[in-house]
């Protein structure tokens, strides 16, 4: 019987006996259940071609396999029919390993997931030089499905696979090889004839086939108490660390359930195990959070607009913001230029730059004389507004000062090319205002990047009245070339997130004016999975920044954001936090300690009110303060801010550290149910005004029994 030859996403190629089997299923090489098919008929009836004698398997451009089709998982609901589908893809890779003839991986490129426990099943592994191999499932929560959890101790040992399984973390070329994952690396351009080589060795019986194949390898496993031990060990760490996440704990469950002799019963077992992540709501919202991120900023409005392309770039003043998006610029290979009003300001800018590149050098990422040569190649300083006529797009972080930006875009205004970007870093000042100076609005765009911007995932791009369809196609594709997440809002007072992170947390001082202990509300927003509490926050941010920009709210707004009397007292204190020495903590000792201004303050505040301290629960804590949150998303979907729910849970997830695994404030607002959502809002209003008045939205949602996803 001959193998077939024709397939659409692989290449067969047959030297000297050898089946070169080349996968290229674009982007990445992902195994959907078409290509999975493909690769299991090609390798079956290589296995039945007399003329095959050995098998070699590799893939195309950046990826070898990079994992399983996410959409596929996310759309089972019941264990049953998923079950069956992964049994599937075990039960062939076991096939694979117990085959009649060597199958050798030449990976060259990354194997994630599903690549690399297909890899596990090869019979030799062969890897160019600096690709990544990984199990990263967790990350999505999940775990290894197709015997990840029991090949991969096999090869590199119990500690390393569980550090590699546990975190998600994949591993160089050059360190699987270390660690026995791979068996040789190799340059790029010599994989496939060094794999065919390889080939040829089994072929002549200079390496025993059986021998080779994983299952069959017990040295590096511990005995049976050393396996109970190790794993109870990293259970209790894993339950620490990883709270609120499963799939951690499913994977030490898995290899210290597992691991015998009888390998095929604990693939099983890690089926189940893993049907038991991929059905729960943890991998849910983080399978639906990866999704949505790779579909940020695909938006029907630019679909189809070639953006142009942006080769120079100036940034407009060398602060700590401005510094950190001339790394992501320089990092991203654009010729940059930075501006700033003098050459004191230029030096300290320079100097701030070099420092946001400290991180990557002390970890070995960069060279200090590879940072050098960047510099010099790519960055120019100037105190000249008019060496920015040829730019192709400007990014300006200035003073927060409407007539400062204005004169300074409006200067750019008169000799800059037509088809220049402008693009603000404003955090609150209106973006449609800004662009009125401009003989053309449609060149405005708001890019709003968060501290540290080297670091932060995600960037906001606001629409301005009139931006016009080819500057936000540009300024998506831009985000994505310094490898941003973005997420698209229309103008308006603190735009999306900013808005959301204030209301979302400022619900704190109706509950600390209702008599709840501060202390409760910090340590139950920490546990339900934010970064920061929202006293922390304040401190952290300014006291006086969260107090000015609720005034703008209210300003702008309406009554419904009236500043809460208690706020207002806060912030007549004087202490606005770090930078002051003091907040809502005290920050001149050794540690922080409740501030005792603030203290006298809001306990004058109940005195006055007659109100007693309040006993609740952490969950009437965070019930109280996502029901406003939730409302605010629905008040600003009624306003045109943003009408995109993954959009705005990924702006949270991102930007504020809302936890992955709960979704965002929308996918918990779907969980928890509109009607639940609504009455506890009302329940709300009745208790503490206006503030908590359900949207209209909220209201009809509750009424029809619809959610903010339509998945």
């Amino acid at each position: 019987m001959k193998m077939k030859r024709d397939f659409k996403m692989l290449k067969v190629e047959i030297q000297q006996g050898i089946a070169v089997l080349r996968m290229d299923n674009p982007p990445v090489n992902q195994l959907s259940e078409h290509f999975s098919g493909e690769i299991a008929e090609a390798i079956t009836g290589a296995f039945q071609d007399a003329e095959v004698k050995a098998i070699v398997l590799t893939g195309t451009g950046k990826n070898f396999i990079a994992g399983a089709d996410l959409k596929e998982i996310y759309r089972l609901k019941e264990k049953e029919p998923l079950f069956r589908k992964v049994k599937t893809a075990a039960d062939f890779l076991n096939q694979v390993e117990l085959g009649p003839k060597p199958v050798i991986a030449a990976i060259n490129g990354n194997a994630l997931g599903g690549g690399l426990e297909t890899a596990l099943a090869c019979h030799y592994r062969l890897a160019s030089k600096g690709v990544k191999l990984g199990l990263p499932e967790v990350q999505v929560g999940l775990i290894p499905g197709t015997g990840g959890t029991q090949r991969l101790p096999r090869l590199i040992g119990l500690v390393n696979a569980l550090e590699m399984i546990t975190t998600g973390n994949p591993v160089t070329a050059e360190k699987a090889e270390s660690r026995g994952l791979v068996d040789e690396v190799i340059e790029p351009e010599n994989l496939v004839p060094a794999a065919v080589a390889a080939a040829q060795r089994f072929i002549s019986r200079e390496i025993s086939l059986n021998s080779r194949r994983t299952r069959f390898k017990y040295n590096r496993l511990p005995s049976t108490g050393e396996l109970k031990a190790v794993a109870n060990s990293a259970k209790a760490t894993a339950v620490t660390k990883s709270k609120g996440y499963i799939a951690p704990v499913k994977a030490i469950e898995a290899m210290g359930k597992g691991l015998s002799f009888d390998i095929e019963a604990d693939i099983d077992r890690e089926i189940h195990l893993f049907c038991d992540c991929a059905l729960s709501d943890v991998a849910k919202n983080l399978i639906g959070t990866f999704l949505n991120t790779r579909a940020a900023g695909r938006l029907p409005r630019i679909e189809g607009i070639q953006p142009d392309k942006i080769k120079k770039v100036v940034m407009l003043g060398g602060g700590v913001m401005g510094s950190g998006i001339v790394h992501l610029l320089l990092t991203s290979g654009f010729d940059t230029v930075l501006w700033d009003i003098s050459q004191d300001a230029l030096q300290k800018g320079m100097a701030s730059i070099r420092k946001t590149f400290d991180y990557p050098i002390r970890k070995k990422m960069l060279k200090q004389t590879d940072l050098e040569s960047m510099i010099e190649k790519q960055l120019s300083t100037t105190t000249s507004l008019e060496d920015a006529k040829d730019a192709d797009l400007i990014i300006e972080a200035v003073l927060e000062d409407m007539k400062v930006k204005q004169e300074i875009w409006k200067k750019l205004d008169a000799f800059c090319k037509p088809e220049t970007i402008f693009a603000t870093n404003t955090s609150a000042l209106p973006i449609t205002e800004i662009a009125s100076v401009l003989t053309d609005p449609g060149r405005m765009i708001g890019l709003h990047f968060f501290n540290p911007a080297q670091r932060m995932q995600l960037l906001e791009i606001i629409c301005a009245a009139k931006t016009s369809d080819e500057t936000l196609a540009t300024s998506v594709a831009f985000a994505r070339t310094i490898r941003k997440t973005p997420i698209v809002v229309n103008d308006g007072p603190g735009f999306y997130l900013s808005r959301q992170l204030i209301t979302l947390l400022g619900g704190s001082v109706y509950l600390v004016a209702d008599g709840v202990d501060e202390n409760q509300i910090e340590m139950a927003v920490k546990d339900f999975g934010m970064p920061m509490g929202p006293a922390e926050l304040d401190d952290l941010t300014g006291i006086d920044i969260g107090y000015h920009v609720k005034k703008t709210f209210e300003q702008k707004l309406g009554d419904r954001y009236k500043i809460h009397p208690l706020t207002e007292l806060i912030y007549q204190t004087g202490c606005y936090g770090r930078k002051t020495g003091s907040g809502y903590m005290d920050y001149s000792g050794d540690r922080p300690v409740p501030n005792k201004k603030v203290v006298e303050v809001v306990q004058k505040y109940l005195r006055d009110n007659g109100i007693s301290p309040k006993q609740v629960s952490d969950q009437e804590i965070i019930d109280s303060m996502l029901a406003l949150a939730i409302n605010e998303a629905a008040l600003m979907i009624e306003e045109g801010v943003c009408d995109r729910p993954q959009d705005m849970d990924l702006a949270m997830i991102y930007g504020a550290g809302f936890p992955p695994y709960r979704g965002g404030i929308l996918r918990y607002a779907d969980k928890w149910g509109s009607a639940n959502v609504y009455e506890k809002l009302v329940e709300l209003e009745n208790r503490y005004g206006s503030r908590f008045k359900p949207a209209a939205l909220i209201k009809e949602m509750a009424n029809s029994g619809k959610k903010f996803y339509q998945d």
